[in-house]
């Protein structure tokens, strides 16, 4: 069992920079797929960022250039820095994992950009 508690989300304008984290209950060193993927109202659960235990990261066409994502073994953490964000960035944003054969996902944190 592995739990996820994101953190960070808030209200921002557009523009402006966001950093959301997302802590592990057990050390990630040996777990190679974590991400962050988001769903707005209406809409499906998509990809925002995925990084591999080596460092190999993979972006949604929409945050490309925009967003960054990092991981901190040492702090079992993962983070998400968000730039320039746009008004359809709002959404809930979920961290993900990949373990033993189970997906894990964390209760979510709200980003909301006004224009």
């Amino acid at each position: 069992q592995v739990q996820l508690v994101e953190s960070g989300g808030g209200l921002v304008q557009a523009g402006g920079s966001l950093r959301l984290s997302c802590a592990a209950s057990r050390s990630i060193f040996r777990i190679n797929a974590m991400g962050w993927y988001r769903q707005a109202p209406g809409e499906q659960r998509e990809l925002v960022a995925t990084i591999t235990n080596g460092g190999s990261t993979n972006y949604g066409d929409s945050v490309k250039g925009r967003f960054t994502i990092s991981r901190e073994n040492a702090k079992n953490t993962v983070y998400l820095q968000m730039s320039s964000l746009r008004p359809e960035d709002t959404a809930v944003y979920y961290c993900y994992l990949f373990f033993m054969a189970r997906d894990y996902w964390g209760q979510g944190t709200q980003v909301t950009v006004s224009s």
